[in-house]
């Protein structure tokens, strides 16, 4: 019974990223809001809001969701401005934002 109960955890788990991976980044419009600079002098705003991550940026930059357990959720390099994402499943996620990292909860 044990055993059954860890596998369809297992393959619950296994299959969340997948589903994860399918979401696409939009751009919005929304002035910038100064909230941090990396480490090449890249201005951004970075919230999370009703299960969509927004991201404002000053210039072009790669952003890339992980799970908590490391596996890769999105990727994408977005323009200037806003962009946003929606995370259907609630967790802690590592959000990479050119050089600046932070953990993001939904």
């Amino acid at each position: 019974m044990r055993l059954v109960t860890v596998i369809l955890l297992m393959l619950t788990l296994s299959a969340a990223p997948m589903a994860l991976a399918q979401r696409q980044w939009e751009e919005m419009e929304s002035e910038l809001v100064v909230t941090d600079r990396g480490d090449n002098g890249d201005v951004l705003d970075i919230t999370v809001k009703d299960g969509y991550v927004y991201v404002t940026t000053s210039k072009p930059v790669t952003v890339k969701i992980f799970s908590i357990l490391g596996q890769l959720i999105s990727q994408k390099t977005i323009q200037p401005g806003t962009s946003r994402t929606r995370i259907t499943a609630r967790g802690i996620y590592i959000l990479k934002v050119g050089s600046v990292t932070r953990r993001i909860t939904i």
